[in-house]
């Protein structure tokens, strides 16, 4: 990795840049847009990584957060050839941000107006490239709503859609107001410029307008002011005067206004294909040299940075860190080089005065610690950070050792009095450790005394059964309601209990949860609160060509309700299909699951 990067591509960090995100160390500034800034790093392994930081006005609005962690919850499960996966996020700290592979190259944006337009063979691959990273977007159950050149990256072995779903984060919070849509207006639909129904149509529209911009270099609705660009989209035709003639019938049935009218993501590889005059296969030479250039500029990344960054002297504000918790399993003992777990004190303390050593001890510049002051060790967040152990109060020992100590004289004075087993029960206590067998084994006064009161378990709720629950498409039930009622919803990925989905795009149908833990039965197993607890084959949906009519399955929520769910079928009404179940729930059957 060369020392040397290419001047203007990689930003040094500014003052008002933090050092470090979720103990990742910045190297670089890739950029800024409207919803945040983008920085280079690594990986403790090496591999340069890009961080998306929000801005912080983003952050203070908590529908946006709500939003935002569904959303990159969604876009963590899209793992395309055509695609930036998103490999970290933190979206409940003071700032929140998310981590995707580095894609070395140009966004078509920067290579259509440093290059001009694209070849046809180019755009063909473009638009093939683009449509089967829609294809595993929308399988995962997210509209882009924000597909525009910028969000493209041309990679040298065919193009990357980034920031899928993201925009979605942003619709209806605080900054964005009511009824103002979120996109790129050059490149909106109409029914999004409208602010009507956004769908996977609405990214086919914009499939379109790329297609055309890489052909012609320009917007195929002109430039301009927003609104005047926005009212040619919603009633005007695109000039597609400069667009290549075998390139016309995909863009003409992508802009089509009626998102019913445009073809399907299948149908447009199809059209592809069939206006190419030689296979299309994804290389090293899709794209003319002159843009290739770019990315091996790209290549030459800036070196990680070798050192921490100085600790603050001053309380961090909320901005300056994101820490997040550290993954589960034991901390890396041997943190890659380059990334020491702590770092010497700074020894500029004076600020503006480059160099500058600490006053010395008695200094009256140096202020004095109190008695028994010890300097707390630097904070190391992220994927090199050892867990530091929690402080203890000198009183709390105090009390702890008193307990102790009641505990053993209780259990002396337990031992000397006589043993009153031949007793009824009746004339002990509720609750009394010596309970009804007191000689078959149970821990006796001695034992109890000696280990403390021992948390009796959870005992099994009555089963509530429910029969006939249809579930409509895109409708989803939650098991603490009693009857568990249908509700509308923007189901997957929103919290619920049980849903119904069905994917009109590429006709697909299925059920699952994304408030706990699924399972599928198989023919030998009784679907019983012992078989839901016992069972470790966890899934998140189920399509219905898996299952039959009979089929059973247990959903264990994370609000501690145990359900089995019996599948009676699939009915149509009207336009609309739904599902039917008999449902067996356990309410309170477990500790809820902290969030």
């Amino acid at each position: 990795m060369t020392s040397t990067p290419s001047a203007g591509l990689f930003k040094p960090l500014e003052q008002s840049d933090p050092a470090v995100v979720g103990g990742y160390r910045l190297a670089a500034v890739l950029g800024t847009g409207g919803m945040g800034k983008v920085y280079l790093s690594y990986t403790p392994g090496g591999r340069p990584i890009a961080i998306k930081v929000i801005r912080a006005e983003f952050s203070e609005d908590p529908e946006f957060r709500r939003r935002f962690q569904r959303e990159v919850q969604a876009a963590q499960r899209v793992q395309g050839l055509y695609t930036a996966p998103v490999i970290d996020s933190d979206t409940e700290g003071p700032q929140p941000w998310l981590a995707t592979a580095y894609v070395p190259g140009p966004s078509l944006a920067h290579a259509v107006a440093q290059h001009g337009a694209l070849p046809l063979g180019s755009v063909l691959l473009l638009s093939v490239g683009v449509a089967e990273a829609l294809h595993v977007i929308h399988g995962a159950g997210i509209v882009h709503r924000d597909l525009k050149p910028a969000n493209v990256l041309l990679a040298s072995d065919g193009p990357r859609v980034i920031d899928f779903g993201i925009a979605r984060a942003a619709e209806s919070t605080a900054l964005t107001g009511t009824g103002v849509s979120v996109g790129t207006p050059s490149f909106m639909a109409p029914e999004q410029a409208a602010a009507g129904t956004i769908g996977p149509a609405t990214d086919i529209f914009a499939l379109g307008q790329i297609a055309a911009f890489a052909a012609i270099g320009s917007p195929a609705y002109g430039e301009g002011s927003s609104h005047a660009v926005l009212y040619r989209i919603v009633h005007e035709d695109p000039d597609l005067s400069r667009v290549p003639a075998e390139l016309l019938p995909l863009v003409t049935r992508c802009l089509t206004r009626d998102p019913d009218g445009r073809p399907s993501l299948t149908e447009v590889i199809e059209l592809c294909h069939e206006i190419s005059p030689e296979p299309l296969r994804q290389g090293e030479d899709w794209l003319p040299r002159s843009v290739a250039g770019s990315i091996t500029e790209r290549l030459q990344l800036p070196e990680p940075a070798k050192t921490p960054p100085p600790q603050p002297t001053v309380a961090p504000t909320p901005t300056q860190y994101a820490p997040q918790q550290p993954a589960p399993g034991p901390a890396n003992p041997y943190p890659p080089a380059g990334f020491p777990p702590a770092a010497a004190a700074p020894t500029q303390t004076a600020p503006g005065v480059p160099g500058a050593m600490p006053p010395p001890p008695g200094h009256p510049m140096r202020p004095t610690p109190p008695p028994g002051h010890r300097p707390p060790p630097p904070a190391v967040h992220g994927p090199y950070a050892h867990p530091q152990p929690p402080k203890r109060k000198r009183t709390g020992l105090i009390v702890a050792a008193s307990v102790v100590g009641a505990i053993a004289v209780l259990a002396i004075i337990g031992a000397l009095l006589p043993n009153d087993s031949g007793k009824d029960d009746a004339s002990k206590s509720p609750g009394s450790s010596a309970g009804a067998n007191t000689g078959g084994g149970a821990d006796g006064p001695e034992e109890e005394a000696a280990s403390g009161a021992k948390d009796k378990p959870r005992p099994d709720p009555e089963p509530v059964s429910y029969e006939g629950i249809d579930i409509t498409q895109n409708y989803a039930v939650m098991l603490a309601d009693d009857p568990p009622r249908p509700e509308e919803g923007d189901v997957q990925y929103s919290g619920h209990d049980l849903y119904y989905y069905v994917d009109t795009l590429f006709s697909d149908s299925w059920i699952g949860s994304d408030n706990g833990k699924f399972i599928l039965l198989n023919n030998a197993q009784e679907g019983s609160l012992e078989t839901c607890r016992a069972e470790t084959r966890y899934t998140e949906k189920i399509t219905l060509d898996q299952i039959s009519a009979g089929s059973q399955f247990c959903v264990l929520s994370d609000a501690g309700h145990i359900a089995v769910a019996t599948y009676g079928g699939e009915g149509e009404s009207g336009d609309a299909t739904y599902v039917t179940f008999d449902l067996t729930i356990w309410r309170n059957a477990e500790e809820p699951v902290a969030d």
